[in-house]
């Protein structure tokens, strides 16, 4: 697998998912604002995805991943049956637990958003919103199987393509609703429903096209089933505790002040747009790769895998969390100030972001590291470690919050996914799976340079165009993408001149692009 197309593939399509996710922000920051509707939406988008996390992108994805490609490298057909047992099993449990949530909503909601007890709207529209989204946890998580299907089989397009479909669905509810309120909130509810169907479609479709043609079957505890079920469960557990660790984190939130979700929310869709890009592409394009290396017992090349996603990533996210910090006034007062979002709404949400990106280069070194343990089949020492974390993070915010206020969510959150980060590195080190060479360090340290000047250079810039981030949306726009230009320009020339990037494999890609040409 060439890794440098595989994650230019997932992190291109990616890339356009997350340009329809602004697009859609913006939109929703003019339209709904900070006030109560546009808080209750949050809540309710959060908590099926919170779901979909725990039960379709976390345990079950990265345990499936590697016995279905295991069955694929002996019998296709066997590994074809493989999937329709799963399916056949997973169905069902996904609608049960969609119906038991939807049914006992009130009393859910009454535990994660206590802060909003002594609002009976807010809270009776956060109920009803949340029933609505509910289901949207049964079509992404089959989304999740099939695409662990499709990317088993290195056909990476339409899995990473899915979520703009997504993104579609909801620009269209805010479009055809746009007066704000409580209605545009549950056409939005709505239209997640709607994306999670156009999801599965094409995800299904994908991998009928590419001769998986899974049916539906009755549910059996067959032998493969029993060897997934006891591979992810205790995933599944530790994935419980990410979501315990975001159900803290909504709690806190709905006892700060009105707005705070979508303050939040806001800072981290920038965040997670690096993230998505370079982090979640490059550890769903090395977990194959490196099950492959694993079941072969070639603890060489599976090192070279991990060591080259981590050069990648950190040749990429530093320069985006750098920036990030840098330009959070400028960036998020040109995305979503304007309408019913208020300057002081992006002065709150710039202070969230600058902060949360702290932690970037963490959160895509534990998507890089993570898939060392989930390639041998450990699903164990990831849950303890984020047990130790949701601890300390949770601990420390209730320390910190009635100090700082929101900017303790920020905060907790980038030193958490740091100590998670180096724990997952460390122990992975012990154990002789994979260690940091030389090479590498220096590599890393270099690119920290070139992040430095990329720095002082948008310090500089940001000085220049003051004018322009006190006029209008499009001139704010304007000095964005001339921060960016400048950002990315300096960024480059410097990691190129102090080999803070492989130039052999620079030359090699555009050698090869002017070929494909």
């Amino acid at each position: 697998m060439n890794l440098w197309k595989a994650t230019g593939t997932i992190g291109g399509l990616t890339m356009v998912s997350r340009v329809l996710g602004f697009a859609r922000e913006m939109i929703f920051a003019r339209i709904m604002g900070a006030g109560m509707a546009a808080d209750a939406f949050a809540l309710a988008f959060l908590i099926p995805n919170l779901f979909r996390r725990l039960f379709g992108e976390g345990a079950f994805s990265q345990g499936f991943v590697p016995l279905f490609s295991q069955r694929m490298k002996d019998d296709n057909e066997e590994a074809r049956r493989f999937a329709e047992e799963v399916l056949a099993v997973f169905l069902p449990v996904l609608m049960i637990i969609t119906i038991i949530f939807m049914i006992a909503m009130p009393a859910f909601i009454g535990v994660i958003a206590a802060g909003w007890s002594d609002q009976p709207d807010k809270f009776g529209l956060a109920v009803l919103l949340t029933r609505i989204t509910m289901p949207y946890l049964v079509f992404i998580c089959l989304v999740s199987l099939f695409s662990g299907v499709l990317n088993s089989l290195s056909r990476f397009s339409a899995a990473a393509f899915a979520p703009s479909l997504l993104n579609i669905a909801l620009i269209g509810a805010l479009l055809l609703v746009p007066e704000g309120g409580a209605r545009t909130a549950q056409a939005m509810a709505w239209g997640i429903v709607a994306g999670g169907v156009l999801q599965l479609a094409l995800c299904w479709g994908s991998a009928h096209a590419a001769g998986v043609k899974l049916r539906l079957t009755r549910p059996r505890m067959t032998p493969g089933v029993r060897e997934l079920v006891v591979l992810i469960l205790p995933a599944t557990l530790g994935g419980g505790i990410y979501y315990i660790s975001q159900a803290f984190y909504a709690f806190f939130a709905t006892s700060l002040p009105e707005g705070s979700l979508v303050y939040l929310g806001f800072a981290d869709r920038l965040n997670q747009l690096p993230l998505a890009i370079i982090g979640s592409a490059l550890g769903t394009a090395i977990l194959p790769a490196l099950s492959r290396a694993v079941i072969s017992s070639d603890s060489g090349a599976a090192a070279r895998v991990q060591s080259q996603a981590i050069e990648l990533a950190m040749l990429l996210t530093l320069p985006a969390a750098v920036a990030l910090a840098v330009t959070a006034g400028p960036i998020v007062s040109a995305l979503f100030q304007g309408g019913k979002f208020t300057a002081e709404d992006a002065s709150t949400t710039a202070l969230v972001l600058s902060i949360i990106v702290a932690g970037l280069p963490a959160y895509v070194l534990i998507k890089v590291l993570a898939p060392g343990f989930y390639a041998r089949k450990d699903m164990k020492t990831p849950i303890i470690i984020a047990a130790a974390m949701l601890v300390v993070g949770v601990g420390l915010n209730f320390v910190l919050i009635p100090v700082m206020g929101i900017a303790a969510l920020a905060f907790t959150t980038a030193l958490s996914a740091w100590l998670n980060a180096l724990m997952l590195y460390v122990i992975l080190a012990r154990r002789g799976h994979f260690q940091i060479e030389g090479w590498l360090w220096s590599r890393i340290i270099r690119q920290i340079l070139a992040a430095a000047a990329m720095a002082g250079a948008l310090y500089l810039v940001r000085e220049q165009l003051d004018g322009f981030f006190a006029g209008s949306t499009g001139r704010r726009l304007i000095g964005v993408a001339a921060l960016v230009s400048v950002g990315g320009a300096v960024y480059f020339a410097v990691a190129w001149v102090i080999g803070a990037i492989n130039r052999e494999d620079i030359l090699i890609l555009l050698r090869k692009k002017k070929v494909d040409a």
